[in-house]
């Protein structure tokens, strides 16, 4: 098993990857605990969940909401968690934004960890210690900087997903590796067909190195006032094509990647041998590298709703080579311009 460790504000996150389900329970330990999943995981792992108090929530990004929220605070209170209590979140990332967020604000704050059921939690959402939801139509608007107590990650149960579930986790994987590790990026490019075919020792590979580079970034820069930034590579124009098209969150990261990766060969930073790296390696792993729509006024209008917009401009991500990003300051029009070329 292989640990890891980010120091946060509120408190200290315990990250341990190969750490199996089924032993959360000696976690728990002797607290009150509730565990919040969704209704997909709940089928196939209630059996391993040690608490008689599961709440368990819609799938989707469209319960991704104050409404579940809330209906998870009268969970709460039925359970009577006091702030002795745990909150654990068993499943992929909207779970552990979800549950996170309830736990952050429930009595102003209890312990909470996450048991990461899908690649992109692994990799991504779980860590780093960003909690919230959505509302009317603004990606995680409404959120707590607060880190999680543990994280148990278990890379054997993502056999259970299908393949598309699967290409959301591998594109914030190459994600990380565009932006600070270009030996990860080359070891997804080199293992590409093992990596799709879950060959557990490479899935641990990415898992591992993303979680190095996140929590190195988050231990920098908790509440994204710099560094953290860089982890956003992507997520401008991906987070825009989500809400409009209603596409899978790594689906719409891998074309966001695409277009801040073009956006950086137009200012000179990135060469074109390494921007079609990048959309090569997207490509290997069956995710989408152009918009499908013709709609592109909707897609300019989301922009929006963007959280890195400060007035006219964005803190938008830019690569000067695989391996290596920087955070500048583009105005939205320049955006919205790049949006016609997809």
């Amino acid at each position: 098993m292989k640990s890891y460790m980010i120091r946060g504000q509120s408190a200290t996150s315990h990250i341990q990857l190969g750490e199996p389900f089924h032993h959360l329970e000696q976690y728990i330990g002797k607290r009150t605990a509730a565990i919040v999943t969704d209704e997909t995981v709940y089928s196939v792992y209630h059996d391993l969940m040690p608490s008689k108090n599961i709440a368990v929530i819609k799938s989707g990004e469209a319960f991704k909401t104050l409404q579940t929220v809330e209906a998870l605070y009268q969970k709460f209170l039925e359970y009577g968690l006091d702030r002795a209590a745990l909150i654990v979140a068993i499943g992929g990332g909207i779970v552990c934004d979800i549950a996170g967020f309830a736990a952050s604000t429930y009595l102003r704050g209890i312990s909470f960890g996450f048991v990461p059921t899908t690649l992109l939690a692994q990799v991504d959402a779980s860590v780093g210690g960003k909690n919230g939801v959505n509302f009317h139509g603004y990606k995680n608007l409404i959120g707590t900087f607060n880190q999680p107590e543990f994280v148990l990650i278990d890379v054997g149960v993502l056999k259970t997903l299908p393949a598309r579930t699967l290409g959301c986790g591998f594109a914030e994987a190459i994600k990380h590796g565009a932006i600070a590790d270009a030996q990860l990026f080359a070891f997804m490019e080199d293992h590409a067909a093992a990596i799709r075919n879950l060959d557990p020792d490479c899935l641990e590979r990415i898992v591992s190195d993303s979680i190095i580079i996140k929590s190195s970034i988050v231990n920098q820069d908790e509440k994204e006032h710099g560094e953290r930034r860089k982890l956003n590579f992507g997520h401008t124009v991906g987070h825009t094509v989500e809400n409009v098209l209603g596409i899978p969150h790594g689906e719409a990261v891998a074309i966001g990647m695409v277009a801040a990766a073009e956006l950086s060969r137009q200012f000179g930073y990135l060469t074109q041998a390494d921007f079609e790296r990048l959309t090569n390696l997207l490509t290997l792993y069956n995710l989408p590298i152009t918009i499908d729509t013709t709609n592109r006024q909707a897609l300019k209008e989301a922009l929006h709703k963007d959280k890195k917009r400060y007035e006219e401009v964005v803190k938008f991500v830019l690569l000067k080579a695989i391996g290596t990003a920087i955070v500048q300051d583009v105005p939205i029009e320049e955006l919205k311009r790049l949006l016609e070329m997809f």
